[in-house]
């Protein structure tokens, strides 16, 4: 059975990487999915968050990475994947996730299933690393080296 992994993973960080991880630990096969249009004023683009994604997953069986536009729903039954496996961290990521769970039940039948988060990552997101990353913090224990590595080399082309 293929289950896929959406989100925008503008960086991938150690948290997205334990929800793929687990993932495909129950999946016979993993599809991590970037969204095109998602994070119009994203660090990386698309491309590069699947290449980032491909290196950092690239000893877990079964996981590949690509990029999708439209609807979620439509990628994956084009895909023949039945399930969407979401990361959750907190209740607020339930309540907008259940939603959206619902939805896409409700226009293809297609099953969500959530993972919540394991506690040592529960507070990281893309969008704290890219911050802490944009004022000169230290982002070594949130984002796999290489990862790390990109985000400085992004921002320091941006700035000058």
């Amino acid at each position: 059975m293929k289950a896929i992994c959406p989100g925008s993973f503008d960086p991938v960080t150690f948290g997205h990487l334990d929800v793929i991880e687990r993932s495909a630990a129950m999946f016979d096969e993993v599809v991590v999915a970037v969204g095109r249009n998602m994070a119009k004023n994203g660090l990386f683009t698309p491309t590069e968050r699947v290449e980032m994604i491909t290196e950092c997953t690239q000893d877990i069986p079964g996981v590949t990475a690509t990029t999708f536009s439209g609807l979620l729903v439509d990628f994956s039954r084009e895909q023949g994947i039945g399930v969407i496996a979401k990361g959750l961290r907190f209740g607020a990521d339930f309540d907008y996730e259940l939603q959206m769970a619902q939805m896409n039940g409700h226009l293809t039948g297609v099953e969500t299933i959530f993972l919540p988060t394991s506690p040592q990552w529960s507070f990281v997101s893309s969008s704290l690393v890219r911050e802490v990353a944009t004022l000169s913090g230290d982002i070594s224990a949130l984002v796999p080296d290489a990862v790390a590595d990109r985000v400085r080399a992004k921002l320091a082309e941006r700035s000058g």
